[in-house]
């Protein structure tokens, strides 16, 4: 089943948590059907990014007949953007409220990047809350091993100042770099910026937030969390065929999965970071497997 196959449209919400703050949700419900309810995925971007990027992703789920909610993360897209809350302990709690919020029960969670982390930390701080966790060429990033000094990562990890930037110019930028990307996923990148009346576009993400995040991202240490991380965990990494950038993610991962105690890792090749985007029903298909098969974790690979 492709994710054309069929005609699902998302709904936009947003809830305001016990916390305060307001997360704009994106969701997709499957098709009316009488087969059992199948678990619902809760999907989670990375840094300066958006739910948008996981259209296709949730389209396919959605075909498959789960519910899917893709989240904007505090200070993203089209959520509250307080000043503060983006320690990696927080941000994984605004996770679990919104997951309080839907009524659901133990839902199967993804996330990108620094998304990773943040589902990672979630299940490592609320194990009661979710069934799996999936971690999208994320979940392994231990910024502080490669930068020890705080302002040294901030020198060398600061996001362009884009804003002000001509729309058509992204557009074209996308057009690229992106060319084997289907449809959703170029306009899922899209969606990171806010267009502005005079044509020019600014991330939804500050510079100042996005900094803020990148601080929480650079203080936090996966490799002390997978050892107690108890519920099924996959790594999906994204080899980039950048030689020395994939060794060392394959050897965080190697790492990831030696430490986990339900861990499975699958790679790849070659492929965006962004992967989820670029091949939508791929890693759809890869998610689905790892929440409803129970011989996933466990098979030889």
């Amino acid at each position: 089943m492709t994710s054309e196959a069929l005609d699902i449209e998302p709904r936009h919400e947003w809830h305001t948590l016990a916390s305060g703050v307001e997360l704009h949700a994106v969701h997709w419900d499957p098709p009316t059907s009488g087969t059992p309810e199948q678990v619902p995925f809760l999907l989670v971007h990375g840094l300066a990014s958006n739910a948008r990027l996981w259209d296709g992703v949730a389209r396919h789920l959605a075909q498959h007949g789960h519910r899917v909610v893709a989240v904007d993360q505090r200070g993203h897209g089209r959520s509250s953007k307080p000043d503060d809350g983006y320690d990696m302990t927080t941000v994984a709690d605004d996770l679990r409220l919104l997951i309080d919020e839907l009524g659901w029960e133990r839902p199967a969670v993804a996330g990108q990047s620094w998304g990773g982390n943040v589902v990672l930390e979630l299940a490592w701080s609320h194990p009661d809350a979710v069934s799996m966790i999936a971690c999208v060429d994320g979940g392994f990033i231990d910024l502080a091993g490669r930068f020890p000094d705080w302002d040294d990562a901030a020198a060398a990890l600061a996001p362009p100042r884009l804003a002000g930037t001509p729309l058509d110019d992204i557009t074209r930028w996308l057009e690229t770099s992106a060319a084997d990307w289907p449809e959703a996923g170029r306009q899922g990148t899209l969606a990171n910026f806010e267009v502005r009346n005079d044509g020019t576009i600014a991330p939804w993400l500050t510079f100042d937030r996005h900094l803020i995040v990148l601080r929480g991202l650079w203080e936090h240490q996966p490799s002390s969390r997978y050892p107690a991380v108890q519920v099924p965990t996959l790594l999906i990494g994204a080899d980039t065929g950048d030689v020395a950038w994939s060794a060392s993610k394959h050897d965080a991962v190697d790492h990831a999965i030696a430490a986990l105690p339900r861990g499975r890792a699958v790679w790849f090749s070659p492929a965006h970071h962004d992967v989820h985007a670029q091949q939508p029903d791929a890693v759809g298909d890869l998610l689905l497997r790892a929440a409803t098969d129970p011989t996933f974790f466990t098979e030889t690979r």
